[in-house]
């Protein structure tokens, strides 16, 4: 069964139209297509960003300990040990 779609009517500038018409051209992609990969990707960014400032918040309540630190650097320096350069 096809999914329900909500027309929406958007302005954008002439040189931002010009390009997306010329890339979704090349790509063979509908105005629609373009359009909702570009909500979700903009969708899944912020939902990216938000999880960074959790991370970052969390890291500063909470900094790795020197323990810590000098376990994952022994660890780095064991596996770049192997790797041939």
């Amino acid at each position: 069964m096809p999914r329900v779609a909500t027309k929406v009517a958007v302005s954008i500038p002439e040189d931002l139209y010009r390009a997306v018409e010329k890339a979704r051209k090349k790509h063979g992609k509908s105005r629609s297509a373009i359009m909702q990969d570009a909500l979700r990707h903009w969708l899944r960014q912020q939902a990216e960003e938000v999880l960074m400032r959790e991370y970052e918040a969390g890291y500063r309540r909470m900094p790795e300990s020197r323990r810590e630190i000098e376990a994952a650097h022994a660890a780095a320096v064991r596996l770049l040990a192997g790797v041939e350069w």
